[in-house]
């Protein structure tokens, strides 16, 4: 990024957004302002596609020369691919750059498929091992490590992105094990530590947001009781504890990837790939 210039850019950062969860919003809006305090670029925005600011409306108001639009999504599924690219009048991955009478708009690949994801998975299981040291510091080298995704028998590519980071992080060889769950689509989150050789398990959730899926659903598969996840929810508790144990298992569960900060480098990443592109 040094030897790029962006100061005559706007950057949009491009969330799902939904009415259905303030908490959706939170992770577009965290790194649009993280990354506007780097002053890089001109003007920083966040715009959704379900909720406002709605990304037709920011950019009918932009006359930058360049805009890049980050879709802060995890995979290249059928939103991020096909519906809001076509929308917005590109055809992906063919046609990702258009001319508009005042800007070049520039339609960046979603975060979660750049293989630099894998620094921002490591440090969500790292900082989850460190802050509840229990019984004693965990050893990344006795400790399975589970990557959470959710998985749909309707586009294939829901999943690819788990697999690719589950064979990046196993060739590292930090962690004993590695390996990739579903919410939906096997191998399963549920009862996941039963095949385990590892006494110690860390789960992180291949998610943007902490919403729903991440803090209600994956907590009630790995075991815990749905009316005390409900419960612990409505009073703004965390819904598991970290470790909890499972069939003689401990396991850590941090929070979604999409809050790590360190995504903000991978956006910047999408940013420079559609710069150079010609």
């Amino acid at each position: 990024m040094q030897n790029e210039v962006f100061t005559d850019a706007t950057l949009i950062v491009l969330g799902h957004g939904t009415e259905l969860n303030a908490g959706s919003a939170v992770p577009a809006t965290f790194h649009a302002a993280a990354l506007r305090r780097r002053k890089i670029f001109g003007e920083v925005r966040e715009a959704f596609w379900k909720q406002e600011p709605q990304i037709k409306k920011i950019l009918a108001d932009i006359t930058a020369p360049r805009v890049f639009i980050v879709p802060l999504f995890i995979s290249e599924g059928y939103f991020s691919t096909e519906i809001i690219p076509t929308e917005l009048g590109f055809s992906f991955p063919d046609n990702l750059k258009l001319k508009t009478e005042n800007s070049e708009l520039h339609y960046c690949r979603p975060v979660g498929s750049h293989e630099r994801m894998t620094t921002v998975i490591l440090a969500r299981a790292q900082e989850v091992a460190a802050q509840f040291p229990f019984p004693r510091t965990l050893k990344p080298a006795d400790t399975t490590l589970f990557i959470a995704g959710h998985g749909t028998g309707r586009n294939a590519n829901s999943r690819k992105a788990v697999e690719r980071q589950v064979e990046l992080i196993r060739a590292l060889k930090i962690y004993a094990e590695v390996g990739a769950v579903f919410m939906e689509e096997e191998p399963f989150i549920k009862g996941c530590w039963q095949n385990v050789k590892t006494k110690n398990i860390v789960v992180v959730p291949f998610f943007i947001s902490d919403g729903l899926h991440a803090v209600e659903d994956i907590p009630v598969l790995l075991g815990e009781p749905e009316r005390l996840v409900k419960e612990r929810l409505a009073a703004g508790q965390p819904t598991w504890r970290n470790p909890t144990e499972r069939g003689g298992k401990l396991i850590w569960y941090s929070a979604s990837v999409g809050t790590e900060p360190l995504l903000a480098d991978v956006i910047l990443e999408r940013v420079r790939e559609a710069a150079l592109t010609r």
